[in-house]
């Protein structure tokens, strides 16, 4: 599959000098420029290369560790979170866990539910300490 790169470039050179703050929480989900990556990593989609991503953990104002959604629902998948969000079947790749900085941010789309966060940071805890 042909990638992207130069289209991104130019979307990652305008928001790279986006100017402002982009206020975002702990358990918000947003409409992140997410771009296009190497490989397996997770990609945005259209024309702004934007996906889904729950804000996971906020380090400050600019920068906090997202886990992008997926339209896929994979069940009994250690690498998925499988959850109800905007009334439609939903799922983070906890696999694909980053650091982002807030001038990714686009639209703030909701929040999860305190249930749901709570077992998303467990697995993602899990999956990465594997404790």
């Amino acid at each position: 599959m042909q990638k992207d790169f130069d289209n991104w470039t130019a979307i990652k050179k305008e928001s790279h000098g986006k100017e402002g703050r982009t206020l975002f929480k702990e358990r918000d989900v947003w409409w992140c420029k997410l771009g296009v990556n190497i490989g397996d990593e997770q990609d945005g989609k259209g024309e702004f290369f934007l996906r889904p991503v729950l804000v996971i953990r906020k380090f400050n104002k600019r920068v906090f560790i997202g886990l992008p959604f997926s339209t896929i629902v994979k069940d009994n998948n250690p690498f998925y979170h499988k959850f109800e969000f905007k009334g439609r079947t939903q799922s983070v790749i906890l696999a694909q866990i980053r650091l982002l900085d807030a001038r990714r941010l686009e639209d703030r789309m909701g929040k999860v539910s305190d249930s749901d966060f709570d077992e998303i940071k467990e697995k993602s805890r899990k999956l990465i300490f594997n404790f």
